[in-house]
């Protein structure tokens, strides 16, 4: 593996009924945006997966005990573990750490983006060793779908507005006052909305 020291964390919700992908609801109907959130959980996989980059975890909510995450086991070379917070800033920073402790990069995305792919993932980890502190992909709503970290701090997770379009602003004035050397990726669209269902999103989860 060509970053065998560094980590990529995948967090996915299980796709449960009126649990998963709420926002996409009125398109789908609570089973089918169940549906839809179960294929970008395995496309997302696929995608890290077959990179190949370094070992895989898959962090899942609410515990790890979903049949469907007992599938991805069993269909990905990844490990499973339970995110523990309140908010998802909580999540995140408890998983962030648990790696960067033990002094590995790391590099986490949701599910929501299919457009991500390996030389992104790669490029992520040659920024952090090289000079960079900390690289983020922005999402065009104003969030990120990639943060990827050499050391950390809890400012970057606490007291941001989850879900809203001042994430990445508000996380970038934060890397600014810890004064970290911060790359930015190109701006990529997650899949929140029915709006996002577009042809090319869709395609690039039929790929």
């Amino acid at each position: 593996m060509k970053f065998s020291n560094a980590r990529l964390i995948v967090f996915a919700k299980a796709p449960v009924a009126g649990k998963a992908k709420t926002r996409l609801i009125p398109a789908l109907g609570e089973a089918g945006a169940a549906a839809m959130h179960a294929r970008l959980v395995t496309h997302t996989l696929t995608t890290v997966t077959q990179a190949a980059l370094c070992p895989v975890q898959l962090w899942c909510t609410p515990d790890t005990s979903h049949p469907f995450f007992e599938e991805c086991q069993n269909n990905f070379p990844l490990t499973l573990h339970p995110q523990h917070g309140n908010d998802l800033g909580e999540r995140v920073a408890h998983a962030m750490h648990h790696n960067l402790q033990h002094g590995h990069h790391t590099l986490i995305i949701g599910t929501d983006c299919p457009a991500l792919c390996s030389a992104d993932f790669d490029q992520a980890f040659t920024l952090l060793q090289k000079d960079s502190n900390i690289v983020i992909a922005p999402a065009d709503d104003g969030g990120y779908v990639l943060m990827a970290l050499k050391q950390f701090s809890p400012q970057l997770f606490t007291d941001i507005a989850w879900g809203t379009e001042t994430v990445f602003s508000t996380t970038r004035q934060r890397i600014t006052v810890l004064q970290w050397q911060l790359a930015t990726l190109k701006t990529f669209q997650d899949i929140d909305r029915p709006e996002d269902l577009n042809d090319n999103n869709l395609k690039l989860l039929n790929h």
